[in-house]
């Protein structure tokens, strides 16, 4: 049987990446999926090729009117929002004394408020409608400890954390589940810019980070995508009933907490 039969979510940062791995998964487990994203026309390339259980909405989370009108869209299309994975954010890096005030401002913006936002436009509609919902946030290893030139997202994942503790104790009442997934290194068209972080700084050629990194996973290879999909429908699922607030390493032995 289909895990998440009847059910409907709403994913940001959906149009590609680990995101769209999530609405790929879900759609094969019976839930119909919002795409939400800035990029529509790749939303919409998405949902193409998904197929009829998918839609794509405009959202971009560092507006609360687009994230209130990417919510109300996906209602009035979907009936309702069962789940929501707040996957949307960026990465960024540099030494402590080159980051800049605007790309902090930039990276807490897209990944910390923007989270906290979308999570609280849908929990008011899962309160509204009596929804016993679930609400998965995006965290990271990142976020479990310091680097030394990833200074501002390892501290936005470290508030992820801290911010599904906090919504999951507070929602909890309502019925509705708050979690987190916390990755290790994951392959995809991200890491490109993520390695170009690391070639500028710590004088590596292209591509030596990302083999180093892959190399020091005890599993033996960086995470794709689809290694995270299975914690996304079990945190979605019936079966994840009793878990509050928790946050799950999904990294291949990364880290262990």
């Amino acid at each position: 049987m289909k895990r998440l039969t009847g059910k409907t979510a709403m994913i940001t940062g959906a149009a590609r990446g680990i995101g769209r791995a999530f609405a790929e998964r879900y759609v094969a487990e019976g839930a119909r999926v919002a795409i939400a994203d800035i990029d529509l026309p790749r939303a919409q390339e998405t949902v193409s090729q998904i197929g009829e259980n998918a839609i794509a909405v405009h959202m971009d989370v560092t507006d609360q009117a687009s994230i209130d009108a990417a919510v109300a869209e996906t209602i009035a299309e979907l009936g309702q929002i069962d789940i929501l994975i707040n996957n949307a954010a960026i990465f960024t890096a540099a030494p402590i004394t080159e980051i800049t005030r605007a790309d902090y401002a930039r990276t807490f913006d897209i990944n910390v408020a923007g989270t906290l936002f979308t999570l609280q436009a849908v929990a008011r509609h899962m309160i509204e409608r009596g929804i016993k919902g679930r609400i998965i946030n995006m965290a990271s290893q990142a976020g479990r400890r310091g680097e030394p030139l990833v200074a501002v997202y390892c501290a936005t994942k470290a508030a992820i954390i801290s911010l599904t503790q906090s919504a999951g104790l507070n929602l909890i009442q309502h019925g509705i589940n708050v979690n987190a997934i916390s990755p290790g290194v994951v392959d995809g068209e991200h890491w490109d810019g993520v390695d170009a972080f690391f070639a500028k700084y710590e004088n590596k050629a292209p591509g030596q980070k990302k083999r180093e990194v892959g190399a020091s996973v005890p599993y033996g290879r960086m995470g794709t995508a689809e290694d995270l999909t299975g914690m996304a429908v079990f945190l979605a699922s019936d079966d994840a009933d009793y878990i509050v607030a928790q946050c799950y390493n999904v990294d291949g032995g990364q880290w262990m907490s």
